[in-house]
């Protein structure tokens, strides 16, 4: 789909094939069907299952615990108490969120900043206040629109959003929530407005690598590098297990390079301002710079409500 489901496919194929393991995918449709295409996994004999989203989570803890022999990786997954053959793959998308942000603050000439999110779930939470705590990292008296949707696969949805925050003085939109962002920055990004992309470079992916209309339009993408965390967890299962976070979860942040930010390829965005995000990413690494967000829920810290 161009970001968060296929970067989790390619971490998984490229341990399969550095590995010699043997590796298939199944992609759900439904939500009703996330119990059986488990099941269908565990009965052909897979031992290690990664199921992938917040949704997943309780099909996910129920297999678990009815397969202690089998491993399971869940990305984006929160599970208390976890069982000990479950590990969770979570990322600091508050942290990306808040480059984004802090880009879009200084690339924006209105003063007017938006983002267009996918269901409100965690993760979503963490890219949003990150988001928004970044750009006032930038410029406190920014404004700042925003709207959470009902669905990851709705494009065309996405795409009103964002035509109608343009309307309302916006002129760099974050897209994350799957193709319901995508669709917001691709029709900002054709109308002629800065957008910022999520999970994967989607200068690469949703604008084809330049080929596609208003590519020079995206200025960078919020990385979550979830192919390497996949990538992580299927090694450390290979190499014996010792290290691998059963019962716990494998975080990915600044610090471990787990996320960040893309290039601006095409766009016009000043080496300086590429030189000061480099700083904050710096800062977000050591800890100099906190988002302000809860690294868990993607709730606002109290100080920062």
């Amino acid at each position: 789909d161009g970001t968060f489901n296929q970067f989790a496919y390619e971490g998984g194929k490229k341990a399969a094939d550095e590995f010699g393991l043997n590796y298939k995918y199944i992609e759900t449709v439904a939500e009703t069907d996330y119990a059986k295409n488990i099941d269908t996994c565990v009965k052909e004999g897979f031992k290690a299952v990664i199921t992938v989203g917040f949704l997943i989570a309780d099909a996910t803890k129920a297999a678990a615990l009815a397969n202690p022999d089998v491993y399971f990786m869940g990305v984006d997954q929160n599970i208390d108490p976890a069982p000990k053959n479950w590990t969770g793959l979570v990322f600091r998308e508050d942290q990306s969120g808040f480059l984004a942000g802090a880009l879009a603050a200084q690339m924006s000439k209105s003063g007017t900043i938006a983002g267009v999110y996918g269901i409100e779930i965690p993760p979503v939470k963490k890219f949003r206040n990150g988001f928004e705590n970044g750009a006032k990292f930038i410029n406190p008296d920014i404004k700042i629109l925003g709207t959470y949707n009902d669905s990851f696969t709705a494009p065309d949805v996405g795409g009103a959003n964002a035509k109608q925050f343009i309307g309302e003085g916006a002129d760099v939109i974050f897209g994350a929530g799957g193709p319901t962002g995508t669709g917001g920055i691709t029709a900002a990004a054709q109308a002629g407005v800065y957008v910022i992309g999520v999970d994967q470079d989607e200068y690469t992916t949703s604008f084809g690598g330049g080929k596609s209309p208003g590519a020079d339009k995206i200025i960078s993408s919020a990385v979550k590098r979830v192919d390497q965390a996949v990538y992580l967890a299927v090694e450390a299962l290979v190499e014996g297990g010792k290290d691998f976070t059963g019962g716990g979860y494998l975080v990915m942040s600044a610090a471990n390079g787990g996320v960040g930010f893309a290039p601006k390829h095409d766009s016009d965005v000043p080496d300086a301002v590429t030189e000061y995000m480099n700083d904050i990413l710096v800062g977000l690494k050591h800890g100099w710079i906190d988002t302000g967000v809860d690294p868990t829920t993607g709730d606002l810290k109290p100080a920062t409500k």
